[in-house]
């Protein structure tokens, strides 16, 4: 009977911590989703006016993806070494620095400071997908997935807000004597220093130092060996097939629409619906990893990205609900292959070495999208939409073979 009481008492001091932790990350991915959201509905457009031309306006969202690869391995260093309350915090504040970058670029009409400004700014991307390993770290294992999927789900409600608030923030940028287009990034600037201050104040105490803390010693330098060998592996690549097909098809989708006759609003709706598919099935997707395993998940995952390209491809040219179609089941595939990718990590990861994993596996993610986007320009020039959309479907069915790796280890 004694033997049984430690098992019992190891979750108490985790629990109570983890509803805080959920709490403050929820709040802070809100603020956080805002400013993301805000600077990507302008950011092309603000380079475009800028350099009076768009041969080079698509070179800004490259670089806030380099920017936001870097970012991921360094907020991972920092949480290792110092935990998640510091290396999130700094995150944020580097993408609320780049934020006013971006805004001092627009004043003095400054292309190379608007450069370097959205390289820094990527860090804010990086860190609000960092920020949903902090949410499983004092999670029971039953329940990681689901504790994954709260914290996503926080970040469309500012997702949401931003890009409706980018007229608002543009007329009281105009009234500060800052061009209209870099409005929105007032909006992210403030947001992602305020999600900064809600984590060093509130976040506390440090979840990945107490999941280290209350973790049995055996566990830190012992995890599965199965896990060791294969979950790595094995839930990077499920995230990053999601992310390059979800990335490719969704770039090309709203200039394929654009060429057949279809304004801003309805590729608008599209791309809203496609984004609203990315985070607001999160809560389901974890209950569904957390209770069938990441197998089904990620079949699941698979098959609807498939799904996505075979619709994307086959839809009429004056179909826009076929597009909204499309788009929604691209983004719930690239919802599961997130969530089923991350459980599979943190559960393949111990403690001791969890927090610079994760940044590495965010950087093979980040590259992931920044190929998806680049490669969908020059093959749907060169093959067409249809079959861009078709081969991203079939090109998914890899994640299959990636996740059974961990059958054996779960």
């Amino acid at each position: 009977m004694r033997n049984v009481v430690p098992a019992r008492t190891a979750d108490p001091p985790r629990l109570q911590p983890q509803r805080r932790v959920l709490i403050v990350l929820v709040a802070a991915q809100v603020l956080s989703g805002a400013g993301l959201a805000a600077g990507v509905t302008v950011g092309a457009l603000l380079a475009q006016d800028m350099l009076g031309s768009t041969s080079l306006a698509g070179l800004l969202g490259a670089l806030s993806t380099v920017g936001s690869a870097l970012a991921a391995v360094a907020v991972g260093r920092i949480s290792d070494a110092r935990g998640r309350r510091p290396g999130l915090a700094a995150g944020y504040l580097a993408g609320a620095v780049g934020s006013a970058g971006v805004i001092a670029a627009a004043v003095a009409g400054d292309p190379v400071l608007l450069f370097a400004a959205m390289f820094v700014y990527g860090a804010g991307t990086a860190t609000n997908l960092q920020a949903r390993y902090a949410g499983a770290d004092l999670a029971a294992p039953a329940h990681r997935a689901r504790a994954v999927s709260t914290v996503l789900v926080a970040t469309t409600l500012g997702g949401v807000a931003g890009p409706n608030l980018a007229a608002p923030t543009g007329d009281l940028a105009l009234t500060l004597g800052v061009p209209y287009l870099a409005g929105p990034f007032l909006l992210a600037g403030a947001a992602y220093a305020t999600a900064a201050l809600i984590l060093v104040v509130w976040l506390r105490p440090d979840p990945l130092l107490l999941s280290r803390a209350t973790t049995p010693q055996a566990e830190p330098d012992r995890p599965h060996p199965q896990a060791r060998r294969s979950g790595v592996p094995a839930g990077t690549l499920v995230m990053v097939f999601a992310q390059l097909v979800m990335v490719a098809i969704m770039t090309m989708t709203p200039v394929h629409m654009h060429g057949h006759g279809h304004g801003a609003a309805a590729s608008g709706l599209v791309i809203a619906i496609h984004i609203g598919a990315m985070y607001l099935p999160s809560p389901v997707t974890g209950w569904l990893v957390d209770r069938y395993g990441p197998r089904l998940a990620a079949t699941a995952s698979a098959l609807a990205l498939l799904a996505a390209g075979v619709v994307a491809a086959t839809a009429p040219a004056e179909s826009v609900v076929l597009y909204a179609v499309a788009l929604a089941l691209l983004g719930l595939g690239w919802n599961l292959g997130l969530v089923t990718g991350t459980a599979i990590i943190n559960e393949s990861v111990s403690p001791a070495t969890r927090a610079r994993t994760q940044g590495l596996v965010d950087v093979a993610v980040a590259v992931a999208g920044a190929t998806g986007g680049m490669a969908s320009g020059l093959v749907a020039a060169t093959a067409g939409y249809p079959i861009l959309a078709l081969g991203g479907g079939v090109l998914a069915l890899a994640i299959v073979p990636a996740v059974i790796t961990t059958a054996r280890g779960r």
